[in-house]
């Protein structure tokens, strides 16, 4: 029996060892960054922050600016950026920041050696068609679900093969294309990046999410975005299925598209407290032992303040970045907000088991 277990082991460090990029015509910059990735997650778990290159608590879109390095004197590891509304042909986010900033600092980081993580809160398929004013929690947004459900309104359904908003959907992810085609380093290679699309569904809050669709319409949505994507000759791009809170692993895999179209397993998970720390510690645990036996890269793609406890318990586990959320500069006469952030930064630093950019060089 222990020869078996020793085996067992050896076998799924091999993987580790051995692991690649899900996409079999991966580009060189794509498996490098892969690669990468694997040996610095076991340096340490590197910082991320998002929209840190783009906005601050009191700045807007200035160039070179950045809240990471003006609290820490470094830069964050990882960059994160946001794409929402892009599919609509606007010029500006659905956070207000303008897409040709987003293509400009993706540049600049990774032309410094920084890394790039893309999020995309894509609107409403069906609701976003109807009268009225998309924004954040509001008509037509990603968050827009009252009318949705598995079995009636499915937003999902509509945009596969087959349903009313297909050839929409397909407009979208062409321009969605079109977008990663831009990202291009000085020698005109497409430079590589972690794309998490569709995250956070074991929550009911956005279109994709649990109880909005099935399991399998869930996975048949990343494929066949995935599959559009490479089609369109982009295989320059790692892709991170990510969750929100989930109690076990096979919750976790509800919904999961497969081997074959996933490098980073990453969970989000908000909190403080006793249980927080129980359940995110148990969770990380499952995705982590689950990230190395499949051979993929591991991330904690949000989460909330990071405590002590929190950066105590990260430091157990293999995770490529944690991220926290982007900063934004006070509206009208509302206080700017307080926090003890930029404190758990300055702790994490002085830790050495956190990695800022210049840890990362």
């Amino acid at each position: 029996m222990k020869k078996l277990l020793l085996l067992s082991a050896f076998l799924c460090i091999g993987l580790a060892l051995n692991a690649q990029p899900a996409d079999p015509d991966a580009t060189s910059e794509a498996k490098a960054l892969f690669e990468r990735l694997e040996k610095l997650q076991k340096k340490g778990t590197m910082y991320g922050h998002q929209d840190d290159l783009v906005t601050g608590r009191t700045w807007w879109e200035e160039k070179e600016r950045s809240d990471t390095k003006e609290a820490v004197g470094d830069y964050p590891a990882v960059a994160g950026f946001e794409l929402g509304e892009l599919e609509l042909g606007y010029k500006r986010s659905l956070d207000s920041i303008a897409f040709s900033s987003i293509s400009d600092r993706i540049r600049w980081f990774h032309e410094k050696g920084g890394i790039i993580t893309i999020s995309w809160h894509v609107v409403n398929p069906v609701s976003s068609q109807w009268p009225g004013i998309k924004e954040p929690n509001g008509a037509g947004s990603a968050w827009d679900v009252s009318m949705l459900s598995t079995d009636g309104v499915n937003a999902v359904r509509s945009v596969l093969p087959g349903g009313e908003n297909h050839a929409m959907f397909n407009s979208w992810l062409i321009r969605l294309a079109g977008f990663f085609y831009t990202l291009k380093d000085k020698d005109g290679n497409l430079i590589p990046f972690i794309f998490r699309p569709y995250h956070e569904h074991s929550g009911t809050f956005f279109w994709w999410g649990r109880e909005r669709c099935s399991d399998e319409e869930y996975a048949a949505l990343w494929r066949y975005t995935v599959d559009f994507l490479r089609k369109a000759g982009l295989h320059n791009i790692l892709y991170a299925y990510n969750t929100d809170k989930v109690y076990s692993e096979e919750e976790y895999l509800r919904g999961y598209p497969g081997d074959d179209y996933i490098d980073m397993l990453s969970i989000d998970w908000y909190g403080k407290g006793e249980e927080f720390n129980k359940h995110v510690d148990k969770a990380l645990g499952f995705t982590t032992a689950l990230a190395r036996e499949k051979g993929k890269l591991h991330a904690l793609s949000e989460c909330g303040p990071l405590s002590t406890d929190l950066q105590n318990i990260l430091a157990k586990y293999e995770s490529s970045y944690v991220l926290t959320w982007r900063h934004v500069p006070p509206k009208g006469n509302r206080p700017q907000r307080q926090s003890d952030h930029d404190d758990q930064l300055r702790q994490m630093k002085a830790s050495g088991n956190y990695l800022f950019f210049e840890d990362i060089q």
